[in-house]
């Protein structure tokens, strides 16, 4: 596999997909899918966020685009939440990973249709290597995250992708507030 952080990007899309297969096609999978979809969500997420999107934005002149990916990947992340907490067998769960799925999958092909290609043009092949091996690193130091506990350092990286001003003055709580309501 290539080093390029779209080209990682884009295998992190593909795998999240089968897994929502897996997840629909096989219900007696849920208790063990659950928790690799949700850290790799996370993880995905939340390197994107710390390295990924200063770079769409600030290189490849990609603001708006990755303020909305930010937005959606609030969206995602509350959906995440939902999912984690219904019980796999009730009819809930089924309702929450329809949600889920369909938030994703919006996301990816936007993410895929402007922010991936602008970077692809915009940016030249050994930055797109050096941000892949951020990104791959990010991810990796995510694992273990769980959605919804994000701490106030990613946050406020999240406020700067979103385009919020002031977040270091704000303490955790209403920080979150803001990008809840920002979207």
């Amino acid at each position: 596999m290539s080093g390029d952080v779209v080209d990682l990007i884009m295998a992190d899309h593909r795998e999240v997909e089968r897994l929502f297969d897996e997840l629909k096609q096989h219900p007696q999978k849920r208790p063990l899918l659950v928790p690799v979809v949700s850290a790799l969500l996370v993880a995905h997420s939340r390197a994107e966020e710390a390295e990924v999107y200063p770079a769409a934005k600030s290189e490849a002149g990609e603001i708006e685009e990755v303020a909305h990916s930010q937005h959606e990947h609030e969206e995602a992340e509350e959906l995440l939440v939902r999912l984690t907490e219904a019980d796999p067998e009730s009819p809930g769960f089924d309702v929450a990973l329809e949600k889920l799925v369909e938030a994703v999958t919006h996301h990816v092909e936007e993410e895929e249709s402007t922010v991936l290609p602008g970077m692809r043009t915009r940016l030249d092949d050994a930055r797109r290597r050096e941000l892949g091996e951020a990104f791959a690193a990010s991810r990796a130091e995510h694992l273990g995250d769980r959605p919804g506990e994000a701490r106030k350092a990613e946050l406020e990286r999240q406020a700067a992708n979103a385009g919020i001003t002031g977040a270091s003055s704000m303490d955790k709580a209403r920080l979150a507030e803001e990008l809840k309501h920002s979207s």
